[in-house]
């Protein structure tokens, strides 16, 4: 018998939902995305940017493990 893997949609997230996730201010994960230690946003307009929720969670995972994510 199979079992059946449900797998978690990948919403995008708006950078308030992002700040609130991760427990940091918008100039510190700017600066994060800059130094590559941070997931970088995708454009899906000129003026709007979203962060992939699985990659959100692979950061605070990673950085609760106390590894670096970006590696």
């Amino acid at each position: 018998m199979t079992e059946l893997v449900k797998e978690s949609s990948d919403r995008l997230l708006r950078l308030p939902e992002v700040r609130q996730r991760v427990g940091l201010g918008k100039t510190m994960i700017y600066e994060l995305i800059a130094d590559g230690r941070f997931p970088k946003p995708y454009k899906i307009t000129p003026a709007a940017a979203r962060w992939s929720e699985r990659e959100i969670e692979f950061w605070i995972d990673s950085v609760k493990a106390g590894s670096d994510p970006s590696a």
